[in-house]
């Protein structure tokens, strides 16, 4: 899909952006000329995952953005508020809050450790909420301020739950904010809104979880880049409350091949 410049000037605080589809979203925003403060953990290699802030913040440079590589956990809440404040002092302000980070673990009750409860509750619902939170004073500054959850459609049919109640329940608490947020900040013109792929998408994480198989029935990350961008550049006062498929979006804006 062909960027059309919209987000130009804009600011766009992404989390969990040094990999996958953060990454692909933060490289799309920034062909428009965005500046992008890519809030992630990873700044050293890893050995089984590509990707650092730092390899992120020169894809965004090349693609004619500008970078701030920020070191974030955001389970932090110093972290992040530091991180906020180190964009705004860099460019100025917020316009778009993108709340990518995410932990996964598709298991069940008993195979579920609650370190890793903690992990996915902490980094998925708290943390989209601290983001938001540290995020918000900036965003009702700014003449087009979004905020952008990647997190399903809220669905309470039992076969979403019972494979993965602990990792569905986090996701969920992710979509959820973006349900009352969405009202809540209403007033102030900013559009919260979720996005979610129709299929897996082929990154590392899913490499991880279903090897080759699960990866041949995997889209390339560009399509959820592409519906990021697309909902980012509506106007965020008539388009918000809305839990978004990726295919439904690209379709909506003219796209015709989805088999990438």
């Amino acid at each position: 899909m062909i960027n059309s410049g919209a987000l130009a000037g804009r600011t766009i605080f992404i989390s969990g952006a040094s990999r996958g589809i953060g990454e692909a979203i933060a490289v799309k925003c920034a062909r428009d000329g965005a500046n992008v403060a890519i809030a992630a953990k990873t700044a050293e290699p890893h050995p089984k995952l590509p990707g650092t802030i730092y390899t992120v913040a020169e894809k965004i440079e090349e693609a004619g953005g500008k970078a701030l590589p920020c070191l974030v956990d955001i389970r932090d809440e110093n972290a992040v508020k530091k991180a906020v404040s180190e964009t705004v002092d860099t460019f100025g302000g917020i316009d778009i809050c993108i709340n990518n980070a995410s932990a996964i673990s598709l298991t069940g009750t008993a195979e579920t450790p609650m370190k890793r409860f903690d992990l996915m509750m902490g980094i998925n619902t708290r943390g989209t909420y601290c983001v938001t939170q540290a995020c918000l004073p900036y965003l009702k500054k700014s003449s087009h301020a979004h905020v952008l959850n990647n997190s399903p459609p809220l669905n309470m049919k039992p076969i979403w739950f019972k494979n993965h109640v602990a990792y569905t329940m986090a996701k969920y608490g992710m979509s959820m904010c973006v349900l009352g947020m969405a009202e809540e900040f209403r007033p102030y013109k900013i559009g919260v809104n979720a996005i979610w792929p129709a299929t897996p998408i082929a990154t590392a994480a899913v490499d991880m979880l279903g090897g080759d198989e699960m990866l041949r029935s995997s889209r390339n990350v560009n399509i959820m880049a592409d519906a990021a961008y697309a909902m980012l550049c509506r106007d965020p006062s008539m388009f918000t409350a809305n839990f978004c498929i990726d295919e439904e979006i690209v379709i909506e804006e003219g796209v015709t091949d989805l088999d990438q």
